[in-house]
C-alpha cells in the first residue's frame, strides 16, 4: 500500500493549483480586455462597412477620396479609413493603412473584380512577411514589390504572392462608392499583419 501523502504536501499542491488557475485567469482577462480595448477605441479599430478613405495626414475634416483621385494604372494611393458619422480617422494602427489601386476592370480576376469599385482595389499596406509598409509599384506588370525582402504581389488577382518569402497574399478590403467617395463595403478579407 502507498503511504498517505503528508498534509503539507497536499496543501502545497492545492495552493499551486489555485495559483496557476488565478494566474491563468488573470492573463486571460487582461488579454480579453486588451482586445476589447482595441474594439472600443475607434481610432485603432479595423475598417468598418461604410468607412470612407482619407489621405494619411487626414483628420476628420479632411476630404474623402473620390474614385477620380486614384490614378488609372497606378501608382497606389495610401489611405486610412474614416468613420463618416464621427469623423474619426482610424489611423492609430498602421495595420489600418490601405493601398488603393485603380486598374482596368477587365484585367481583374473575377473574385477581385467583385470586391472592386470602378476598377479600384484595396489591400492592406502591410506586407505579410515582416510587416514592411513601403512599396514599389511595378506599372508594367501591375504588381506590388516589397523592397524589404522582395516579395511580389499580383494586385489583379487578389494580391496573391508571385515571388519572395511572403507566406500569404495581402488582405483585401472590399470597396463601394457612396455619395461620390470610396467606402469600405466590409472588413478585410484575410488576416491583417505579418507572419
Amino acid at each position: 500500500m502507498d503511504p498517505e501523502p503528508e498534509p503539507a504536501t497536499v496543501n502545497a499542491k492545492a495552493r499551486r493549483a489555485v495559483l496557476k488557475f488565478a494566474l491563468g485567469l488573470g492573463l486571460g482577462l487582461s488579454l480579453i480586455e486588451s482586445v476589447r480595448g482595441q474594439d472600443l477605441d475607434p481610432r485603432s479599430a479595423r475598417p468598418q462597412r461604410g468607412d470612407r478613405f482619407v489621405l494619411p495626414a487626414g483628420r476628420g475634416d479632411a476630404p474623402t477620396i473620390a474614385p477620380s483621385s486614384v490614378p488609372r494604372g497606378g501608382p497606389p494611393v495610401t489611405a486610412y479609413p474614416m468613420d463618416p458619422r464621427s469623423g474619426v480617422v482610424r489611423n492609430d494602427s498602421r495595420l489600418n493603412q490601405v493601398l488603393l489601386i485603380r486598374l482596368d476592370p477587365a484585367e481583374l480576376a473575377d473574385e477581385t473584380r467583385a470586391r472592386a469599385a470602378e476598377g479600384i482595389v484595396a489591400y492592406s499596406a502591410v506586407c505579410t512577411h515582416t510587416g514592411c509598409d513601403v512599396w514599389d509599384w511595378q506599372a508594367d506588370t501591375r504588381t506590388l514589390k516589397c523592397p524589404c525582402h522582395f516579395s511580389i504581389f499580383d494586385v489583379r488577382d487578389g494580391a496573391r504572392v508571385l515571388d519572395g518569402p511572403a507566406p500569404r497574399r495581402l488582405p483585401a478590403l472590399p470597396l463601394t462608392v457612396v455619395d461620390g467617395a470610396l467606402a469600405a463595403a466590409g472588413g478585410f478579407v484575410g488576416r491583417v499583419g505579418f507572419q
